[in-house]
């Protein structure tokens, strides 16, 4: 859960955001020494008043900073497209749910069981209990077994939405007519909050996403209790 004055990304809670954190140290950690290297040589330029014609006029240095920044972008672009594969992986997931996105909340149908599904709304401010976050808390949660694959199929009723949660180095476009996929592994039990991503109208900013992590036994309890009650 992301707090007032954080700098860095939220704690990540499955493995490909553990990459994508790893990702953004290494490419950030290339741009720090670019940017103090190039302020090193501004600097030594305007101070000093002195002048080499074999810099000012060489083949040797003109390859020199032909090579070296295409090998920075071979270094940034390999561990990049290596995510991107990664996170379009779908290898047998053991859930599948399919999160429809509305004007201005989200449903939830867990298609590996029969008539398993629910609307999650966000839960207005006066109804708020101690501890819930404002604008971010869902009256029924997406309910999850952790360290299991799970699949999300996106899609939407009426405008662009989009499923997005942080934490879990998810993010999906909802579109009309279409069904997108994305898929998640959360490493640990927890609560991990998202919002819509995509401006869709009047309540945008009205819609959270809410994932429960739980171990697969309370996932079963949980299933076969909200089956009883539908």
């Amino acid at each position: 859960m992301a707090h007032p004055t954080q700098l860095g990304f939220q704690d990540a809670a499955s493995p490909v955001m553990e990459e994508l954190l790893h990702f953004h140290d290494h490419a950030m950690m290339i741009v720090l020494l670019i940017s103090i290297l190039v302020l090193y040589i501004i600097v030594a330029m305007i101070s000093t008043k002195l002048t080499d014609k074999y810099i000012l006029d060489s083949q040797e240095i003109e390859i020199i900073w032909t090579v070296l920044p295409a090998v920075t972008l071979i270094m940034i672009a390999l561990p990049s497209l290596r995510i991107l594969y990664l996170m379009d992986e779908v290898n047998n997931p053991h859930l599948t749910v399919k999160a429809i996105g509305h004007q201005w909340y989200w449903s939830y149908e867990y298609t590996d069981y029969m008539d398993l599904g629910f609307d999650s709304y966000m839960v207005p401010t006066q109804d708020l209990t101690l501890g819930q976050y404002r604008l971010l808390e869902a009256d029924h949660r997406m309910v999850v077994p952790s360290d299991s694959p799970v699949r999300v199929l996106v899609t939407a009723e009426d405008v662009l939405h989009s499923w997005a949660v942080p934490a879990l180095g998810v993010k999906m476009d909802a579109v009309p007519g279409r069904l997108n996929q994305t898929a998640f592994i959360s490493s640990r039990p927890g609560l991990f909050y998202g919002q819509c991503s995509e401006i869709c109208g009047a309540n945008h900013s009205f819609m959270p996403i809410v994932v429960e992590s739980v171990p697969l036994e309370h996932f079963e309890d949980w299933s076969t209790l909200l089956l009883q009650d539908s």
